[in-house]
């Protein structure tokens, strides 16, 4: 039974696990007579009608009555009482005659006189029904005083009831008195995400979606609306994502609605905020030239439409809402409001904003604002308001000469990409097509776009693009020329072909001049230095790529701090490109250069696989790929996907290292990615190595060895040396392990590494016979007492401590088995461990249980998903966070219960609190 008022209802209340977990919990009580009632609070597109529409949907055998606050209605008293009783009028006659007449009345004229006689009977009217009743009265603030507080009555008195009530309520304050509060603030990551897929057409890029996440802030209903809103080229990737919510929507109306009782002078205050996010006190208080400037605020405080925050500024409670303050202003209060602000902005380090205030407000000739703006865009503003991209994208619509429309429109394009904003770079390149552009524009304008292949799309592609716009450059801008092909080397290096890297290092060659700044000579000398290890030359490497490092502390490009990293790698110096790789994020970070921070995190992980700080890897890998996927750039993501695989495969979690490396595998196919596909089935065969798959090991490391654009990368392939050499030579393939280790062997004679010299010693170890073989492993623990990896040092004592069990000398054996497993206990490497205690057992020691304490009892990814569970994410919300798939964390939490002795997801966090 129930009114006639729909609910709104939702298909997947996504995020929302706690709440409904309250309501099933007040409806399963007033089964047993344990009614209650609560008023779900949250702004307008929370969700709160959804959430009183799951409430019916679990509400079997309950008589259901529903209605709504309506704000025409709320001056007709007891109008709320006539629109949720009506269903349930038959029951009158069970009522003492007093009230049902009260009843009566209130319903057919608005009228029952005071007193608690008509509270009283709705009560009893709702208690006759004969089982078990749900109330669910949505936008109560909007309904009648009087039906309000008869109904408030009612939700007091419930304790002995069979009667559940649920109001919704705008989220203003506190709930009412004696009646619980259930509040829905604003979706996680992950519930916005599954929300978006929900309503999203396939294909859509990560980009857009996280777009739409940021503009809606956690909102449902916004989440719909903006996702409803898309048009075909917004999907498709060619426009650029919308920058607010659709306008004339229903939480835009929601919002309008709200502001529409707001005093007028209260507006004027609001639409100075609404123009400029960035505006603090003292300058809303210049610009609005009134002593009484913050009173005037008080109206919109005390309505919840803004709140004093941090660092003296007003901020509007629902970020959303600034646009429709805004918009919803006419274009005449807009441009005044501008001006006003633009003549309070007097600072040299508010020039930006001055300028685009004065653009806004068209004070003055288009040609001259345009001009303006693009001088304080270019000189550039690390953060703040506006983003330099909008301000020359404003200059170029200022502008009626097509020349300069065309450099600020490549001018935003490039601005766009280094905020990690392809999408908007994108359209604002289709813009730039319709153009009679300059050449040097045409140059520009090729180079984001062949940028923009190489972060997400083919290899060839993206080297095919950043050449020709190393042409169109050359004669107008060397410094961006040369940076075309630097990019266009690192296509080929990234595809594992290092012919075309060679021939484009050799065209670079050829451009070099003695007076090039630090920057390009820094790029010239690197690669001068790559191409010649790649052909392994490694001592004439050497000269170019410590010049590399003279230059760079007078450098300040990220990007080109990355490539002096790279240097040091190659010169094995692991912590001087630790150091230049932090810099480098410290600096992209300064500068908002988003796109650039996926790279250099490719770089610092690179120096620490080298040191062995796999936690640090897994750390830096998961920020890496949460970064390149929120910027659309897939081929960095797919790296981050094969280096959170390779920490997998060390933790010896097969399944996670599967999946990972699996979806590595797949996106280098499909890019031609071969440094992608190497480091992929490098993790796979260090998980066979670690489990004794040592046939499967050697047969997917031969794969690194092929340089078709899928698997093969020389530089992958060196690294993964050592473990190649130990899978031959335990399937008796040493010829195959002797060929390889004569590469590694040329590259590590030139570095002076210690970590890398053992690594060497270590393979000749294993290749020697029984007699050399002991010398060379202890040259080659003597070499890692001097380096850095402790992980590398125990997988030698290791294969020590096997060998010279073989040779029967077990108590010098357990010596360095011990010193393995104590490392390998350390760094959670189970199958590793596994490996240790067989081989101590064999040496004749009884290894017993070690009985770890709690945590000790768990891998790495296992204590790291207990410790999200226990803070209360569900599988699916550290499945998004870990980047695994649900079924895998259920696998997962599976095994944690089992090792943990433990049934549920209680116990779990009483015992890691």
């Amino acid at each position: 039974m129930s009114s006639a008022s729909p609910v709104t209802r939702s298909p997947a209340l996504y995020g929302r696990d706690a709440e409904k977990d309250v309501l099933r919990q007040l409806l399963h009580d007033a089964r047993g007579r344990r009614g209650g009632a609560a008023v779900l609070l949250g702004g307008p597109g929370t969700g709160k009608s959804a959430m009183l529409g799951f409430a019916v949907d679990q509400a079997d055998g309950f008589v259901v009555l529903r209605t709504r606050g309506v704000e025409s209605e709320a001056g007709l008293p007891y109008a709320g009482l006539h629109g949720l009783l009506r269903p349930v009028v038959n029951l009158l006659p069970a009522l003492p005659p007093a009230q049902a007449e009260v009843l009566t009345r209130a319903l057919e004229v608005g009228a029952a006189g005071v007193g608690l006689a008509l509270p009283a009977a709705v009560l009893n009217l709702l208690a006759a029904a004969g089982q078990p009743v749900l109330v669910c009265v949505d936008d109560i603030h909007r309904l009648d005083v009087p039906s309000r507080e008869a109904l408030l009555f009612v939700a007091r008195r419930l304790a002995d009831e069979r009667i559940v009530l649920l109001f919704g309520a705008h989220d203003g304050g506190a709930a009412p008195e004696g009646i619980s509060g259930i509040r829905l603030g604003s979706l996680g990551q992950d519930a916005c995400r599954r929300l978006v897929d929900d309503l999203a057409p396939a294909g859509l890029s990560e980009e857009l979606r996280a777009s739409l996440i940021e503009i809606a802030r956690g909102n449902p209903l916004a989440l719909g609306e903006l996702v409803g809103s898309l048009d075909p080229a917004q999907v498709a990737g060619t426009a650029a994502p919308p920058g607010m919510l659709p306008p004339g929507g229903r939480l835009w109306r929601a919002y309008a609605d709200q502001l529409a009782w707001l005093p007028e002078e209260t507006g004027d205050m609001l639409l100075l905020l609404a123009a400029d996010p960035d505006l603090d006190t003292i300058t809303l208080v210049r610009a609005a030239d009134r002593r009484c400037a913050l009173t005037m605020l008080e109206p919109a405080e005390r309505a919840g439409v803004i709140v004093h925050g941090a660092e003296d500024r007003y901020d509007f409670r629902e970020p959303a809402m600034r646009p429709v303050v805004y918009f919803e202003a006419s274009l005449a209060r807009r441009r005044a409001a501008h001006r006003l602000l633009a003549g309070v902005l007097d600072h040299d380090h508010q020039r930006l904003r001055r300028a685009w205030h004065r653009a806004a407000a068209l004070d003055g000739p288009g040609e001259q604002l345009a001009e303006e703006l693009a001088a304080a865009a270019a000189v550039g503003s690390h953060g703040g308001y506006p983003a330099p991209s909008l301000a020359f994208e404003r200059a170029a619509e200022l502008t009626s000469r097509g020349d300069v429309k065309a450099a600020c429109l490549a001018a935003a394009a490039i601005r766009a990409w280094h905020a990690g904003l392809p999408q908007r770079a994108r359209s604002l390149l289709t813009r730039l097509r319709s153009l009679t552009v300059s050449e040097g524009a045409r140059g520009q304008a090729e180079l984001i776009r062949g940028s923009l292949e190489l972060r997400s799309g083919k290899t060839d592609n993206a080297r095919d693009e950043l050449l020709a716009a190393a042409g169109w450059l050359l004669d107008r801008d060397r410094g961006q020329a040369v940076r075309a092909l630097l990019r266009a080397s690192e296509a080929s290096y990234l595809a594992g072909d290092n012919s075309r890297f060679l021939v484009i290092a050799r065209q670079a060659a050829a451009l070099r001049r003695p007076d090039d700044p630090a920057a390009t000579q820094l790029m010239f000398e690197y690669l001068a230095g790559t191409a010649a290890t790649f052909q392994g030359r490694h001592r004439e490497a050497a000269d170019p790529l410590h010049r590399v490092l003279r230059l760079a502390p007078s450098v300040r490009d990220p990007s080109v701090l990355v490539w002096a990293g790279i240097a040091s790698l190659l010169l094995g110096d692991d912590i001087q490109a630790l150091r230049l790789s932090a810099r480098a994020v410290e600096t992209a970070r300064v500068r908002r250069a988003v796109s650039t921070v996926p790279q250099v995190l490719e770089l610092m992980i690179q120096a620490e696989i080298w040191t062995g700080r796999y936690a640090s890897v897994a750390a830096n890998a998961v920020e890496g790929l949460r970064l390149a996927q929120e910027a659309g750039q897939l081929n960095s993501a797919g790296q981050h996907l094969a280096w959170l695989a390779l920490t997998a495969a060390v933790e010896g979690d097969e399944e996670t290292c599967r999946i990972r490396a699996g979806s590595a595998i797949e996106l280098a196919g499909a890019h031609g990615l071969g440094i992608t596909g190497a480091l992929g089935n490098w993790a796979l065969a260090h998980l066979d190595l670690a489990a004794g798959r040592h046939a499967s090991a050697a047969k997917r490391l031969r794969a690194t060895a092929r340089a078709d654009g899928t698997n093969g990368h020389l530089v992958v392939r060196v690294m993964a040396t050592p473990h190649f050499v130990e899978a031959s030579v335990r399937t008796g393939e040493h010829e195959q392990a002797r060929a390889a280790l004569q590469v590694l062997d040329r590259w590590v004679s030139s570095t002076r590494s210690p970590d890398r010299l053992a690594l060497a010693a270590r393979c000749h170890a294993l290749l020697a016979a029984p007699g050399e073989a002991e010398e060379r492993f202890r040259d080659a623990l003597d070499l890692h007492q001097r380096g850095l990896c402790e992980f590398e040092t125990a997988r030698t004592q290791l294969l020590f401590g096997s060998a010279l069990r073989r040779n029967r000398r077990p108590g010098a054996a357990r010596e360095h088995l011990h010193g393995a497993l104590e490392t390998f206990e350390r760094s959670g490497a189970r199958l590793w461990i596994e490996q240790a205690r067989a081989e101590l057992r064999g040496a004749g020691e009884a290894i017993r249980s070690p009985g770890p304490r709690t945590a000790e009892k768990l891998t790495a990814q296992q204590l790291q998903i207990a410790r999200i569970v226990a803070d209360g994410a569900t599988n699916r919300e550290v499945a998004a966070q870990l980047y695994l798939s649900p079924r895998t964390v259920e696998h997962h939490l599976r095994n944690i219960f089992t090792k943990l002795d433990i049934r549920s997801r209680v116990e779990l966090v009483r015992l890691l609190s």
